[in-house]
């Protein structure tokens, strides 16, 4: 499960949610809705996986072209590009020339432009790592809280006093708990309730029982698994609740034809805000007021049922906006051509090709359309340019139409057109050598289609080049093997180095990214001098990030400084810290201008979140000189990625509250808190003693004015607690006149919060 896959899912999910309560939630169909609800969350983990047909995607399909790079001096395996480089001869006219892939004194150059490139991706790839592993560990925490709530719940079935009624299981619990139902059990405490209270509980928690709402609860928490990061999948989760619940409150007053008053009125007293495990199906207060809503709201008509089917548009304009098209090959745009004329590298097996003579050499361009001029050389869609030797090629024909051949063991490049002055043009056929393919067919163990065979070809891939490689003990090796091996020129004395340098069973698909970044016996015997256990992968890391033993040095003893790992010959010294070190820039002098502003032995891996959200000495320093010198290192990364400063620290000092700390101001910073905004409460008369409340005043968007307006209405000198209830449940004060003039008088703000939950 990657994460492309997990953020489309979500995506869906959103689009499912919006959906649902936009054209859904206030319709009566509360069985169709359960229903809708599921399948759209299957929906939304099964249809990422799917693929498009490419005239209908909104995205981009990938031409399938595998062996395109290799020819073009570039060569791609597993989505990495690496410096082609062979030496392999080839013969035209049967003497020998330049490889097609062919090794020039800017080979250096190149791997230290691959070295670059292979850097900057690593670090985002490191950056995608961390976030692949971040989003498991908390599959796993939720995952196991999931697994705890089971047992506990089985845990209770099975261990408190129990009543079997036919097919239910009525466990009686103590305590101050809200009843619940999972599976066939339902948990309550008859002590708390009046007999037609206690009888209408056990009715609705029967139609949860009977209809399976269990089902849909584990459903929903799965989802949370899997999408724990993700809120809409919460409000997902408690969406399926809520309607479960509608459902059960409508079969309760259609069938058991209990007096709806009576029920409505026993859900207030059942519904509690301690609220039962999630994996139950429950008396939740938060959902009170809509289930008493919805049983007084008019039956949907069947009119309406058209809504659901907008549905079916919806998925397929996502699946062509997010899923991967179809690939795709080129061949397509050729009608008129024969399928077998299978393209290569951007190219047919027939087409055309383009020539400029410049010195001693040929440049020889490749097209599947026809090039009139250097022009058209230089900018029609023409591909597979290589520079010969111009006396290898023989005699060209000048002035008039001739021939011109290009052999290798693979097959022969017939070459037909007519050279003028410095430039010539014609068209090429490419004929495989049936021989060649046999006996490749035959040790390989798999078909070489025509896309195989003209790769073979231009990178020159001998018989005796995988009689080599099979000498040096690879049995089993594919075409797909092959290809990258023979285009980087890996040969049986760089295979030998590697094993000389410690790495005996060292395979095909390591060497390849080994030799692209040019890492040879030296280099390995280097790093090894200060990191003994290395492994392929993380030599590969190394280089790419430019990584050599003084580098290495430095780690260890940034580490050792603090008292960390990092001996040389330790076994706990771990790679990818030393690779995020680099990545991130963290040198010796880094570490030692924490040092010097009195911070010592600060862990490795909060150097680099250091690094990466700018924790710098002047901001540590600022702290410290505040009195500051136990905040721990990681909460100065969350300090500076809200940007909580000393400076803002001292706002509020200023105003007498001497008791903040420092770790405090990152919820009043995420909130957009300012001493400003407390200020403005001081001014109206209102003392906040505790910081503590400031920030549900600001998450519920409370001001002065707000509970000024309370005084029109007789209330006064409310308690700021009191009224962070009193704005969460929606009471205002021409509420409270609206309810006065129906009757209801009451003396304390707190009844009026208690009516407006149930209205």
């Amino acid at each position: 499960m990657n994460l492309p896959y997990i953020i489309n899912v979500a995506v869906i999910l959103l689009a499912c949610l919006a959906f649902y309560k936009l054209l859904l939630r206030r319709e009566t169909f509360y069985k169709v809705n359960r229903y809708m609800l599921i399948l759209c969350l299957g929906i939304s983990f099964a249809l990422p996986l799917l693929q498009v047909p490419e005239q209908f995607s909104l995205r981009k399909a990938e031409v399938v072209n595998r062996q395109s790079s290799i020819v073009n001096g570039e060569l791609t395996k597993n989505n990495q590009s690496k410096t082609v480089d062979t030496k392999q001869p080839e013969t035209i006219n049967q003497q020998p020339v330049n490889s097609v892939v062919k090794q020039d004194p800017s080979t250096s150059d190149k791997g230290n432009n691959l070295a670059q490139s292979s850097s900057a991706k690593f670090s985002f790839a490191q950056f995608m790592n961390w976030l692949f592993w971040i989003y498991w560990f908390g599959v796993i925490v939720f995952a196991a809280s999931f697994i705890f709530q089971l047992v506990l719940l089985l845990w209770r079935a099975y261990r408190n006093p129990v009543i079997i009624d036919g097919r239910y299981r009525i466990v009686e619990v103590s305590g101050d708990k809200a009843p619940c139902s999972f599976g066939n059990n339902i948990f309550i405490n008859p002590e708390k309730y009046e007999w037609e209270t206690y009888n209408q509980i056990l009715l609705h928690e029967k139609i949860h029982i009977r209809q399976r709402h269990t089902v849909d609860i584990v459903i929903a928490e799965l989802l949370l698994i899997f999408q724990w990061f993700n809120p809409f999948a919460w409000i997902y989760r408690r969406e399926i609740e809520s309607n479960l619940e509608f459902l059960t409150d409508d079969q309760l007053m259609q069938k058991e034809k209990v007096n709806k008053q009576s029920y409505q009125l026993s859900l207030v007293k059942v519904s509690a805000p301690h609220l039962p495990l999630s994996l139950t199906t429950n008396y939740n207060q938060s959902i009170l007021k809509k289930r008493i809503a919805m049983m007084n709201t008019k039956r949907s008509n069947l009119h309406t049922a058209w809504k659901y089917f907008f549905l079916l548009p919806v998925f397929a304009f996502l699946a062509c906006l997010l899923n991967e098209p179809m690939a795709y090959g080129q061949d397509n745009e050729k009608s008129g051509k024969n399928e077998k004329s299978i393209k290569n590298h951007g190219m047919e097996t027939e087409g055309y090709w383009f020539a400029v003579i410049k010195g001693d050499k040929v440049h020889i361009r490749f097209s599947e359309e026809k090039l009139d001029s250097e022009n058209d050389y230089k900018s029609k869609h023409s591909y597979s340019g290589e520079d010969f030797k111009l006396s290898e090629l023989g005699t060209l024909p000048k002035g008039t139409s001739g021939t011109f051949n290009i052999t290798r063991e693979a097959g022969t490049m017939q070459m037909t057109g007519r050279f003028e002055d410095n430039t010539g043009m014609g068209t090429f056929k490419f004929v495989a050598d049936k021989g060649y393919v046999d006996y490749m067919n035959k040790e390989l163990k798999e078909t070489l289609d025509e896309d195989d065979q003209m790769a073979f070809f231009f990178i020159n891939i001998k018989k005796e080049f995988l009689t080599m490689l099979r000498s040096e003990g690879y049995k089993d090796i594919t075409k797909d093997d092959l290809i990258p091996v023979a285009a980087l020129g890996i040969d049986k004395a760089y295979i030998s180095s590697i094993r000389n340098a410690g790495f005996k069973d060292v395979s095909l698909e390591n060497l390849v990214p080994l030799k692209a970044l040019g890492i040879d016996e030296k280099y390995i015997a280097e790093i090894r001098s200060e990191y003994k256990d290395i492994s392929t992968d993380q030599l590969v890391s190394f280089k790419a990030q430019g990584i050599d033993k003084k580098y290495i040095a430095s780690v260890r003893q940034m580490k050792s400084d603090k008292g960390d790992k990092g001996n040389k010959d330790s076994k706990d010294d771990d790679a990818d810290d030393i690779v995020s070190f680099k990545a991130m820039n963290i040198t010796p002098e880094f570490v030692n201008s924490f040092k010097a502003v009195g911070m010592t032995n600060v862990p490795h891996d909060q150097l680099v979140a250091f690094k990466a959200v700018g924790v710098t000495p002047e901001y540590v320093k600022g702290w410290y000189d505040m009195g500051f010198k136990n905040i721990d290192p990681e909460e100065f990364v969350g300090m500076k990625s809200q940007n909580v400063t000393p400076e803002y620290m001292k706002s509020f000092t200023s105003l007498g509250y001497k008791d903040v700390k420092p770790e405090d101001l990152v919820a009043f910073r995420a909130l957009g808190i300012t001493p400003e905004y407390i200020k403005s409460f001081e001014t109206a008369g209102y003392k906040i003693t505790d910081l503590d409340n400031v920030t549900g005043l600001k998450a519920q968007g409370i001001t002065p004015e707000f509970i000024k307006s309370f005084e029109s209405v007789g209330f006064k000198n409310i308690d700021l607690d009191e009224i962070v209830a009193v704005k969460a449940v929606g009471v205002t004060p021409e509420y409270i006149k609206d309810m006065r003039s129906k009757g209801f008088n009451y003396d304390k703000l707190q009844k009026y919060v208690t009516l407006k939950s149930i209205d």
